[in-house]
């Protein structure tokens, strides 16, 4: 489909409509939101010192403590009868974070979800069978209203029962499949061991977000399934999926639809805006939103924004996939790592099954890593050689090797049917 005016408008025209909509954001929480109103006194901020998004630096950063510390509704900006709907973060590390929307917020939830599927190559007219959680999580319901808005079909399966979704895609003929990147990895085993060719199910392109997904799985999971691997990408404190997503004519960089979030990168240790084109960490801020509006989130995700119109026409920024967390950051005897990273250098090499876990332990008060990595199914070489060169590659890219690296076979390592994978397990805590 072609973009819509807004999505390749023109940037002074974007600015001028972001530096309205900025405004009428922090008038609005300054004063329907305490906790903002207080932190804008005691920096000796009002609203009227914010004219534009130039001076957005001035305001303050919102972290998810701040959300933890405001549980549950302390930063709603609406009263509880504008409420129309309350989602919440997983709130694997403590209470969710609870999030909340006005008619209007869903309205807009919509539209940039059906932008975001749109720009993924997905049609009016078409079938979406959505593989994301429905409830509190948001990306089920969040996909689930963008369809509609699009003019598809949706058929809201929800998270699991994968032999299902397997007979539900094939039966329907479904167009697109909307899921996490492992749950995609996941659907190709199961439909091999149903007796199905991965690669002659229905669908064409596969909608992943919820984790971060590197370049050697997206090619893993349109290699495995025949599709185009398109990204999504949004979090529940913002408003959930659809804050950005990538297009199907480039694939290169997810689309941040500007005209409801404003993006800045920034230096996570400092918090300081970084040069254009360097990576960071993303800080969001939303301009349109009632019930909940944010000012400033750091989202702990760490990416580049790339400015420069895109093959597709549209001129909103570009975020680049998310190479990894800010807060997931690994040390390990003094070095810094990005399970990310090794990832990256691991799942290139031929042998290597996209499936991988990390073990953190202590031995004698020093840290220690355990690197466990699975292989291929029909792995035609030696593991030994395997061990050789994935020791190697993790020397020569990153200047670390684990203190011990396992190799299993195909199918050893735990899969995941619902939620995120887990990849890390750090047993020093």
């Amino acid at each position: 489909m072609e973009p819509k005016p807004v999505e390749a408008s023109d940037r002074e025209e974007l600015r001028e409509l972001q530096s309205e909509r900025l405004r009428e954001t922090v008038a609005h929480a300054y004063e329907n939101v305490p906790f903002y109103r207080e932190t804008l006194d005691e920096m000796g901020l009002s609203p009227d010192d914010i004219d534009g998004v130039e001076d957005i630096t001035k305001l303050p950063m919102t972290r998810k403590e701040d959300f933890r510390d405001e549980y549950p509704d302390g930063l709603f900006a609406v009263d509880d009868e504008e409420v129309a709907r309350i989602h919440a973060s997983s709130g694997t590390t403590g209470k969710p974070k609870i999030v909340s929307y006005t008619d209007d917020d869903l309205d807009v939830w919509s539209e940039v979800v059906a932008r975001s599927l749109a720009a993924s190559g997905a049609e009016e007219g078409g079938t979406v069978q959505n593989a994301y959680g429905y409830g509190l999580f948001t990306g089920g319901l969040g996909l689930h209203y963008g369809v509609e808005e699009l003019g598809a079909t949706v058929i809201p399966v929800g998270s699991g029962g994968t032999q299902r979704q397997v007979e539900l895609m094939t039966d329907l003929e479904s167009d697109v499949f909307t899921c996490t990147p492992s749950y995609a990895l996941y659907l190709a085993e199961t439909a091999e061991e149903m007796g199905y060719d991965p690669r002659e199910l229905p669908i064409s392109t596969i909608i992943f977000g919820a984790e971060p997904c590197t370049d050697p799985m997206r090619e893993e999971i349109e290699e495995r399934l025949d599709v185009d691997g398109i990204d999504i990408y949004g979090l529940s404190e913002i408003i959930g999926p659809g804050v950005s997503c990538e297009c199907h004519e480039a694939q290169n960089g997810l689309h941040i639809w500007e005209d409801h979030f404003y993006p800045e990168v920034v230096d996570p240790r400092t918090g300081e805006p970084v040069e254009e084109g360097e990576e960071g960490e993303l800080v969001l801020t939303t301009l349109t939103k009632e019930a909940l509006p944010v000012l400033r989130y750091r989202t702990g995700d760490l990416t580049t924004l790339n400015y420069e119109e895109c093959e597709c026409g549209r001129t909103m920024v570009r975020m680049d996939n998310v190479t990894g967390r800010a807060d997931d950051l690994l040390i390990v005897r003094g070095v810094n790592l990005y399970p990310s990273e090794i990832e990256h250098v691991v799942l290139d090499i031929d042998g290597v099954a996209p499936h991988y876990r990390i073990d953190l332990d202590k031995e004698n008060n020093l840290d220690v890593m355990e690197l466990t990595i699975e292989c291929e199914e029909d792995l035609d070489r030696s593991k030994q050689s395997l061990e050789k060169e994935i020791a190697e590659r993790l020397s020569n890219v990153l200047q670390f090797t684990p203190d011990e690296l396992n190799l299993v076979d195909h199918g050893e390592i735990g899969r995941s049917e619902v939620g995120k994978v887990q990849r890390v397990y750090d047993h020093r805590n």
